[in-house]
């Protein structure tokens, strides 16, 4: 598994075509992974912006965190690159960690709302 982070393939990730199948084994994996200060899966607390998947097995990923300043903003995209970097069909994986538009708890989903009580 090679992992690129250059300019021109990034250019590329943008003309996705797309796979249904491996979009789904890619939102499973993502869903394994949890906050470790909130016990709740990435993708239910609207951290996971944007997932561009391509049938060459390209994922682009951008990603927020609930704050610049949480202690696992420098770790976090790293395991979900690993873990993404696992889904058979996928070849490379780019994350990237965006903070526009800022999280907020309105990008939670409602089942996540209602695990941690906020309902």
């Amino acid at each position: 598994m090679r992992v690129i982070r250059e300019e021109p393939l990034l250019a590329d990730v943008t003309a996705d075509d797309g796979d249904p199948a491996l979009m789904a084994a890619v939102f499973e994996a993502l869903r394994t992974v949890r906050d470790p200060e909130i016990p709740v899966n990435l993708v239910d607390l609207g951290l996971i912006y944007r997932v561009l998947v391509r049938r060459d097995g390209l994922v682009h990923i951008d990603m927020t965190l609930t704050t610049p300043a949480c202690p696992v903003a420098t770790t976090l995209p790293g395991q979900v690159q690993n873990l993404v970097s696992l889904v058979p069909g996928v070849s490379v994986v780019l994350v990237d960690m965006v903070w526009d538009p800022p999280w907020t708890r309105e990008r939670m989903s409602e089942s996540a709302r209602l695990e941690l009580g906020l309902v």
